[in-house]
């Protein structure tokens, strides 16, 4: 029989747990290269970029800073959101969804 107050303390459980994983997020941080390291760019894990090294020799090159600029980022980005999904997953098999034991 469905009981509406063991799913109220379920999301209740799960809202929590995700608030922690948010908090754990902020301090974590993914850095991306690219051009063999002559850009690294790094992101905590809310998405936001923390840190950016550009190398002195690509200041010269606008248009090759440029496209290792967006791989790095995207790169970095792309990290956080990996990151992000399996939190999600191991955070969701924790709880007993589907009453499985």
């Amino acid at each position: 029989m469905f009981d509406p107050s063991k799913l109220t303390e379920m999301l209740n459980g799960i809202q929590e747990k995700a608030k922690e994983f948010q908090e754990q997020n902020k301090n974590k941080i993914y850095t991306s290269k690219s051009g063999g390291g002559l850009i690294s760019v790094s992101m905590n894990g809310s998405g936001e970029v923390v840190d950016l090294n550009i190398d002195s020799s690509l200041l010269e090159d606008k248009e090759s800073l440029q496209i290792l600029l967006i791989s790095a980022i995207n790169d970095a980005y792309h990290n956080v959101d990996e990151n992000k999904k399996s939190d999600a997953l191991n955070m969701l098999n924790g709880f007993n969804l589907f009453g499985q034991s």
